[in-house]
């Protein structure tokens, strides 16, 4: 166990590790999924990731609605 300058000392430094620490693991989850999902299905408003994945979701989830123009050329 430290004493005076010592102890100090290692407060000083144990602080400063917490507080990179602290800045280092912040990720925010909902705002990279949100840029992730850059798409929406024109029928049920379903976040999409790609033009594919849409391609597949319309066909599977729609199959009676007309493809819409963005997805014809596909």
């Amino acid at each position: 166990m430290a004493r005076g300058l010592a102890k100090v000392q290692s407060k000083e430094k144990a602080a400063k590790k917490a507080a990179k620490a602290k800045g280092q693991g912040k990720h925010d989850h909902k705002a990279a999924r949100a840029n992730q999902l850059k798409t929406q299905c024109i029928v049920c408003k379903t976040p999409i990731s790609d033009v594919k994945a849409y391609k597949q979701h319309f066909e599977a989830k729609h199959p009676k609605a007309a493809l819409p123009p963005e997805l014809q050329s596909l």
